[in-house]
């Protein structure tokens, strides 16, 4: 149930409300707006009914929320949400974010080239997965908190916000120590008691489309990041698993335009993972500025044949230079930048 207030409504107005409903046993969540507040309640529906809502001071209209993502959807939150990463990054707005850089953190002075050369190609956010989830346990794992250590100093070297994966409930606390976001990843979407814990943290938070998740699961799984306190989330569609075999993932662009549609998140886009060969990432990167993403993330190595994961789906420097220049230009199209 969502509680619109009247323009007017004082903090006491709302305090108020809070109370009231607290006594209840309801939970609720405030989104304050440019022109209106409105308050997300969630609990059982006889309790929600319990109380006149409509005339409680400086309340303007209460809504039922139909769908089942409650503080996910657009019925809770008409604006898109902007999320502030770092210092000066803004997800969400006219800019669009591109985070890249390595699958996998392999050594620092590794990660240290190839981060100075995706930011002079106008980068915003540095990858590294540190903690590596492979389909075979013989595969390169990741360097762990060593590589977490790598992404931090270089990050602050060369003044970028970072991104790396956290797979277990038990690492939040170690993974929050180095990064600015959180990720998680297409195997893990449904991990509710690592999405509880990430909810709590309050950093923000990109959650991967699972690999065979319909669009309501994944939202439903936003809910979790949201309905524990963490409202600072976006989405991330990764390609899911189709009958095609000649691309990893099939990348579905649909999805970018529906999650806008029904949720007021930002969507990020993995053109790397959604198609797994770098000489297709740049048109999956081109479709979803023009499909109206709000940021992408992009696998870069200078020397993908000897990647310790993912070469086949990374560009080198000088290809992810030449594709920034051409999303620049779909960016403008669209009334957007890069």
């Amino acid at each position: 149930m969502i509680i619109v207030l009247k323009s007017t409504a004082t903090e006491d107005n709302i305090q108020h409300i809070l109370k009231r409903v607290e006594q209840l046993g309801l939970k609720a969540n405030i989104s304050r707006g440019v022109e209106r507040t409105v308050i997300g309640l969630l609990g059982p529906e006889d309790k929600l009914r319990a109380i006149p809502l409509e005339v409680f001071p400086g309340v303007d209209q209460v809504i039922p929320v139909l769908a089942p993502y409650k503080l996910v959807s657009r019925e809770f939150k008409k604006d898109n949400s902007v999320i502030k990463i770092g210092k000066d990054i803004q997800l969400g707005g006219s800019k669009i974010i591109v985070m890249a850089g390595p699958c996998s953190i392999e050594s620092l002075d590794g990660l240290r080239s190839v981060a100075k050369k995706i930011k002079q190609a106008g980068a915003n956010v540095l990858r590294g997965g540190a903690f590596k989830p492979r389909t075979s346990p013989y595969d390169f794992q990741g360097l762990g908190e060593d590589g977490l250590k790598h992404l931090a100093q270089v990050g602050k070297e060369l003044g970028m916000a970072t991104i790396s994966e956290v797979m277990d409930p038990r690492d939040v606390g170690l993974v929050g120590k180095y990064v600015d976001i959180f990720q998680i990843g297409a195997r893990n979407m449904q991990n509710f008691s690592l999405l509880k814990e990430i909810g709590k943290t309050k950093k923000p938070a990109m959650l991967k489309r699972g690999m065979s998740a319909t669009i309501k699961e994944w939202l439903m799984s936003a809910e979790y990041l949201l309905a524990n306190g963490n409202y600072d989330v976006m989405l991330c569609e990764r390609g899911i698993r189709t009958f095609e075999t000649y691309t990893r993932n099939t990348l579905d662009i649909n999805a970018v335009a529906v999650a806008k549609q029904l949720s007021h998140l930002p969507v990020i886009v993995d053109p790397s993972h959604g198609t797994g060969r770098w000489g297709l990432v740049g048109s999956a990167a081109k479709a979803a500025v023009a499909a109206g993403c709000d940021g992408l993330m992009i696998e870069v190595h200078e020397n993908p044949e000897e990647a310790l994961s993912d070469g086949e789906q990374s560009l080198v420097p000088e290809n992810f230079n030449s594709l920034m220049k051409d999303l620049g230009k779909i960016a403008n199209a669209v009334s957007r930048t890069i």
